[in-house]
């Protein structure tokens, strides 16, 4: 075989997922089943989305279409709008605008990591590994909390090695659905603080917030930049848009890195970006951008959808964790294999994704990005296999 070795090593990385896109081929032409797999859109797009982008494919200059890096007023706009939310002096020239979160976790990863380089990320978690791998550095998993799914600071601590350069934290969480405190963070902020100094070299954090914007109950949402001058915030408009196809993301410098150290990170993304392939969203989604800040799913909707599952599955017996952000639900698979459970719900029309896909195999994920009707329609199927 003439694969590269990352290439080897970031396909076993994501091979559980890869299986199990495999798998869903199955659904293709088959009625009336119901796919609770991943955050898709089940109804028709949000029209405040559609017209932003039915305003910007009319061409008002002969450039319109032309290569653009990151648009000046989708910039600006982030800028306003991060420092509105997270109270800090954010400036346009902070914001990088990516394809999605993917786009700015990879810039991320390249702009302050080397080949052998350790990044610590949470478990269970998302496409963190095979995205190092196939950039040649070494991902260090660290477990969440065991019952509660909040972030384990002494476990992060433990994971951390003199070849510690970057920790990855997700809140709200994917899949566990849980947003992490304020002092939760202020604790990390210590470790990763003191571990810099011991290690005498900086150990930067990613805080993963594409979710940061659906919450439930009145939850507070602290950023990691709050607590930790060395932090990169990377976020995407799919979710809070529920239009995952259409790439849209920045990658944030927090205003809190001294400005020797901000002032070289500024100058080193335009020519990374080029080096990693034009790494930059299309013109057209930049243009939507400033439109775009604002518009949000039905958060209400989505909590209806939240409470009557939480509900209804706890009244069959099983065992969850609440949801306090996402659209996602998390909970222990009945006979503590999630494998057998995804496959005994697909026999009866009803697709979840296995925990298999987050390294943690006696567990699943729904997306609550389903509609009702078809959440109602899945419910018989999850009683029945609960029962047993």
């Amino acid at each position: 075989m003439e694969l590269s070795d990352r290439a080897r090593a970031a396909g076993d990385a994501i091979e559980p997922v890869t299986s199990f896109f495999l798998s869903l081929r199955a659904m293709d032409g088959q009625p009336d089943v119901v796919d609770l797999t991943f955050g898709d859109p089940h109804e028709m797009p949000l029209p405040a989305l559609v017209n932003a982008l039915r305003a910007t494919i009319e061409p008002r200059a002969e450039d319109w279409f032309a290569y653009k890096s990151s648009f000046a007023p989708a910039q600006e706009t982030i800028a306003a709008g991060l420092r509105d939310e997270l109270g800090l002096p954010y400036e346009a020239a902070d914001i990088t605008m990516t394809q999605g979160a993917f786009g700015a976790i990879a810039l991320a990863f390249h702009l302050v990591a080397d080949a052998g380089d350790e990044v610590v990320i949470p478990e269970p978690g998302w496409f963190y590994a095979p995205m190092l791998r196939a950039a040649d550095m070494i991902p260090v998993r660290a477990p969440l909390a065991p019952e509660t799914f909040d972030l384990d600071v002494e476990a992060v601590a433990r994971a951390i090695s003199p070849r510690t350069r970057m920790v990855v934290v997700n809140s709200p969480a994917n899949p566990t659905g849980r947003v992490y405190a304020r002092d939760r963070l202020v604790e990390l902020a210590a470790v990763l603080e003191a571990a810099s100094a011991r290690n005498g070299r900086r150990i930067w954090l990613l805080s993963d917030e594409p979710y940061r914007r659906i919450r439930f109950d009145g939850i507070r949402f602290t950023s990691p930049a709050a607590c930790y001058p060395w932090t990169l915030i990377d976020y995407s408009y799919g979710k809070v848009l529920l239009a995952p196809g259409q790439r849209l993301g920045y990658l944030a410098l927090s205003p809190l890195i001294p400005t020797p150290e901000r002032t070289e990170l500024r100058d080193a993304i335009l020519p990374l970006q080029l080096a990693l392939g034009w790494a930059f969203p299309d013109a057209l989604m930049q243009y939507a951008a400033p439109a775009l800040e604002t518009v949000s799913i039905d958060l209400g909707e989505l909590t209806r959808r939240r409470d009557r599952m939480v509900a209804a599955l706890i009244g069959a017996g099983y065992t969850l964790t609440v949801p306090e952000g996402t659209f996602y639900l998390w909970g222990a698979a009945p006979g503590g294999d999630a494998v057998a459970f995804a496959a005994a719900l697909a026999e009866r029309g009803v697709y979840v994704l296995p925990g298999t896909v987050f390294d943690r195999p006696g567990h699943f994920r729904i997306s609550l990005t389903a509609t009702m009707a078809m959440l109602e329609q899945a419910l018989p199927a999850l009683r029945e296999v609960a029962a047993g």
